[in-house]
């Protein structure tokens, strides 16, 4: 595993920054490349951080090489305005970005997903989530694990209100039935933690879905 090069994007948000910092402390890495719109504004020797327009893929294309793709990158309808600007952010760039790294045989990809993805669904955001997943299945990986956690819980450059409401009413709840504990909230290093583990345990190739508590597993 020594020497391995991850790529990550979504660097600069909850999951994908604790991510970052992780690897960054992993003697099995020895470089980070992080692909991102705004800089992290952290020096560190393994860090090689890409400054990038996603809709210009072909200014970065060539610099999409590694072992690993972990594809934490999203946002919220409250964030980007519009659901065709979600939709861009949380579809198109992943999986354009996704489908270069395949072509550049990057052997590994890791996508953070949701919970209720799936691509039926009358919701839009799981419906996007659902459509995402069965789009980069196609991809041709060695292995792709996706990574479907509940509300995810920790601090964020901006307030999510709706995941700080679910993530109570569920942890409440869980308490009270056990048969929801496992849609118990879960925090963004936690899940970082589950992504690191769950690409340094890998073995078989295939496609792999990690649903909800099942990441609390992955946590050493």
């Amino acid at each position: 595993m020594s020497g391995k090069t991850a790529i990550i994007i979504g660097a600069t948000g909850l999951v994908g920054n604790h991510l970052m910092l992780r690897l960054l402390n992993d003697d099995d890495f020895e470089k980070v490349k992080i692909f991102v719109r705004t800089s992290t504004g952290i020096k560190h020797p393994k860090l090689e951080e890409h400054m990038i327009n996603f809709d210009l893929k072909k200014t970065y294309k060539k610099e999409v090489t590694g072992d690993v793709l972990f594809s934490c990158l999203g946002t919220t309808k409250r964030q980007a305005k519009t659901k065709a600007k979600q939709y861009k952010v949380d579809y198109t760039y992943q999986y354009y970005f996704a489908k270069i790294a395949s072509k550049n045989k990057v052997p590994s990809y890791v996508l953070v997903s949701s919970s209720a993805a799936n691509k039926n669904s009358r919701l839009f955001y799981f419906r996007m989530k659902g459509e995402l997943e069965e789009a980069v299945k196609e991809l041709k990986f060695k292995h792709i694990h996706i990574v479907q956690p509940s509300v995810i819980q920790g601090k964020r450059s901006k307030a999510r209100i709706g995941e700080k409401i679910a993530a109570r009413l569920t942890n409440i709840s869980g308490k009270i039935i056990p048969s929801i504990k496992k849609y118990r909230s879960i925090q963004g290093d936690e899940v970082a933690a589950a992504l690191q583990n769950i690409y340094k345990r890998q073995k078989n190739k295939g496609i792999f879905v990690y649903k909800l508590d099942e990441l609390f597993d992955y946590q050493s």
